[in-house]
């Protein structure tokens, strides 16, 4: 059973015990109708993924709650938390659907912090913490980056510490970003043995390519997306300024 599904089942119980009316409206927001200011605001670097186009950030409300995800396959739904824990979680579109609901949801009850993406001078901020929020944890680990997320990447190099890189962005591979070649996301499972730690998007829980990080070496997910599952499943979450 996949993570998701084992995400769907306990909510679904939570649901049962009453702790929320399933019948309640969850209102999706893609955020390709935001503008790239009201996405991530004014940071200080024009090459982050949601600057680009290439990924964008799906939005839930539930109740007081916002959770985010991103997504390749963006798109609009307003419906019932009844729906959304029922639909198949069978494309990207879906997934990011019940993730962001997800997040929307653990907000709403104050269970998880840090579900809505960070903007303006905050991603480079977030970026100056993480070398030694890696080093205090897991020493001068080598580290397979998943996702091109420039800031964050340019502070681990710029750290000195090892790192291989890739992505899914065809318009990214095999070119030197931040200082490091970027390779196909092929290389994932390869990377993640050579590796003593790895660093991941959240993107790889929706578009359910996480299977191939697990190579018995620790996973960091980063960034709103992994908000809920990281509370539910105890995951390693770095996510310094998300609000």
């Amino acid at each position: 059973m996949s993570m998701l599904e084992e995400a769907r089942r306990e909510l679904i119980r939570r649901a049962a015990e009453g702790k929320w009316d399933e019948n309640e409206q969850v209102h999706i927001v893609s955020a390709r109708n935001l503008t790239p200011e009201e996405a991530i605001g004014k940071p200080d670097r024009d090459d982050y993924p949601l600057l680009k186009g290439k990924e964008v950030m799906m939005e839930a409300r539930y109740r007081d709650g916002v959770g985010q995800a991103y997504t390749d396959q963006p798109g609009h739904f307003s419906g019932t938390l009844r729906e959304v824990l029922h639909m198949p979680l069978d494309t990207n579109f879906r997934r990011a659907v019940f993730v962001a609901t997800l997040n929307a949801v653990m907000r709403s009850l104050q269970q998880v912090e840090a579900t809505v993406h960070c903007k303006d001078k905050e991603p480079a901020l977030c970026a100056q913490q993480l070398p030694a929020h890696i080093e205090n944890t897991y020493g001068r680990a080598k580290i397979a980056f998943v996702g091109l997320q420039p800031a964050l990447i340019q502070s681990l190099v710029d750290a000195g510490f090892e790192l291989k890189v890739t992505d899914l962005n065809p318009d990214n591979v095999g070119q030197t970003r931040c200082g490091v070649r970027i390779d196909d996301a092929a290389l994932n499972a390869d990377n993640a043995r050579w590796a003593d730690i790895v660093l991941s998007t959240g993107s790889v829980l929706v578009n359910d390519t996480y299977h191939e990080l697990l190579q018995g070496k620790p996973v960091i997910y980063y960034g709103v997306t992994t908000a809920g599952l990281a509370k539910l499943f105890d995951l390693p979450r770095f996510c310094y300024c998300g609000r």
